[in-house]
């Protein structure tokens, strides 16, 4: 049964970009209105209706929560029983409705789908931290295909909820408790936000391990001086933020880059013509050699009822070039739910799952001997 709902979850997720993919190709195309974004007027929420985060029902994951989806691991690997780094960690998006632009806390669907990412991706840092995920009131997928008022006002609303979580979460922490922010696409999105507005310039952000904003494009000269981390240069560096984008070849990531080139920096500066922060997963840095598929320590491949997923070793390797990660050929590991242009969005934790669980572990062991 978990199998079929993930498997939904994707290519209903994946009919929905590629149609995306057109409408953008298409400048103009009433298909992107038609089909994605909604016609729902927005309507703000009503005060009473902010999440209140002291209350386990509007958390997918906590420590005191019964979540085994955040405690899972696949063969060859154990969650850690005793951590002492805490994780927040920030789910995509899991809402495509065109009926209304934000998700509703509580909601069966979403939150059905929302546990499916954190089980593929929040588990890699189980080995060194106790997961917290916040559910909240997403924008739904249509929102990021629109420059509509609505639009913008759906984000800020997710991003409200996240930033309470957030505040939430800290306050919940020790004083002295290594923490590490992890997020994927939109999740990533609201993480950069978070870092401008809670962490760039404060004591806080001595204590970030580090930060994992994968799945959204980051500049270098436009967004990263707003957000008072430097991207990991080294595979011990700590206070830091990584950052990738995962395309097989041949790549098309016109779309990506007219995206990004449209939009304005967390500076205040334009993107256009910017370089994007790529950072080698297999390096634990944004170096531009090119990694073999034997430097991939496993893989992770969701099996057929998607209990969980087996790893592969030595399957994919990696390469950083003109911002985006470079896998090599399509590997048959993962044969559907390719987005247009080879790309492997949906993977991107996926494709690198133990070295992603290395790099925390390097990390906040060199963080702790500091």
């Amino acid at each position: 049964m978990l199998a079929r709902r993930f498997l939904w979850l994707v290519a209903i997720a994946i009919m929905l970009v590629i149609a995306a993919g057109f409408a953008w190709a298409l400048a103009g195309n009433r298909l992107i209105t038609a089909a994605l974004v909604p016609s729902a007027p927005y309507v703000a929420p009503a005060p009473r209706d902010t999440p209140d985060y002291a209350a386990a029902k509007n958390w997918l994951a906590r420590p005191d929560l019964p979540s085994a989806e955040a405690r899972w691991t696949p063969a060859g690997a154990t969650a850690a029983t005793a951590p002492q780094v805490a994780v927040f960690y920030v789910v995509p998006t899991s809402v495509f409705d065109r009926t209304r632009w934000n998700a509703a806390i509580g909601d069966p669907a979403v939150a059905v789908r929302a546990r499916m990412f954190l089980r593929g991706q929040a588990t890699v840092f189980n080995g060194v931290g106790a997961i917290w995920a916040p559910a909240y009131r997403q924008a739904t997928f249509g929102a990021f295909l629109t420059d509509k008022p609505e639009a913008r006002a759906a984000i800020a609303e997710a991003y409200g909820d996240v930033l309470a979580a957030f505040d939430a979460f800290v306050a919940a922490q020790p004083a002295d408790r290594p923490l590490i922010l992890a997020g994927h696409s939109q999740g990533s999105l609201h993480l950069l936000r978070l870092l401008k507005d809670r962490v760039a310039g404060r004591p806080l952000a001595k204590r970030i391990v580090a930060v994992y904003a994968i799945g959204w494009p980051i500049s270098l000269t436009a967004d990263l001086p707003a957000l008072g981390l430097p991207a990991c240069a080294t595979p011990q560096a700590t206070r830091c933020l990584l950052s990738w984008q995962s395309f097989a070849r041949p790549a098309d990531y016109t779309l990506v880059r007219e995206a990004f080139d449209g939009d304005t920096g967390l500076t205040g500066a334009p993107r256009r013509g910017t370089a994007i922060l790529c950072t080698n997963p297999l390096a634990g840095a944004p170096t531009a050699a090119a990694l073999p598929a034997a430097a991939n320590h496993g893989s992770l491949v969701p099996n057929d009822d998607f209990s969980g997923g087996a790893l592969i070793t030595g399957g994919i390797g990696a390469h950083c070039r003109d911002g985006i990660l470079d896998i090599g050929e399509p590997t048959g590991a993962y044969k559907a739910y390719i987005l247009p242009g080879n790309n492997f969005h949906v993977y991107d934790y996926a494709l690198f799952w133990a070295d992603v669980r290395a790099d925390a572990a390097r990390r906040v062991a060199a963080f702790a001997a500091q």
